[in-house]
């Protein structure tokens, strides 16, 4: 009964204020869409960030603006950072990064021209064999990799 009064009354309040109420009542995040980046001869691509924690080396990716799509802001990232385009695209693992308040939205994809820095943030673009990533790989890093291409390998064929 009371339940039905609070849907009532719910239903009746403009939706401005319904809107405008979930924002205050709902957690937020930032949205990112990154890229396993897989060549025919099974290497992955990986990055090194000037801003990037620790080594600088990872996964190759970005935030997600207002309006775009996952799909699109990863390709976005891929050329803006190395001038890299992007075939065979896929979902492979979404997630949520609770002490970052992140929701990350992880891609499967083969390249399709070369890779080499455009942006200042970037210094390096390099391709590693699974057995021979950088020793400074963060290790969660290094197990998206590992689980993309073990789980997520059908994907791309």
């Amino acid at each position: 009964m009371l339940s039905d009064l609070i849907a009532t009354i719910w239903k009746s309040m403009p939706k401005t204020w319904r809107r405008l109420s979930m924002r205050f009542s709902n957690a937020r995040f930032t949205v990112t869409s990154g890229a396993v980046v897989v060549d025919q001869e099974g290497r992955v691509l990986l990055l090194k960030h000037r801003f990037r924690p620790g080594s600088g080396w990872g996964i190759p990716g970005g935030f997600i603006t207002a309006g775009e799509q996952p799909e699109e802001a990863v390709k976005r990232e891929l050329r803006e950072e190395v001038g890299l385009e992007l075939k065979s695209i896929r979902v492979c693992s979404v997630r949520t990064l609770s002490k970052t308040r992140q929701v990350e939205i992880l891609f499967l994809c083969r390249p399709q021209g070369d890779a080499r820095p455009r942006s200042a943030e970037v210094t390096r673009a390099d391709w590693f064999s699974i057995d021979g990533l950088p020793k400074e790989l963060s290790p969660d890093q290094e197990s998206l990799l590992r689980s993309a291409l073990t789980d997520g390998a059908k994907l791309l064929d």
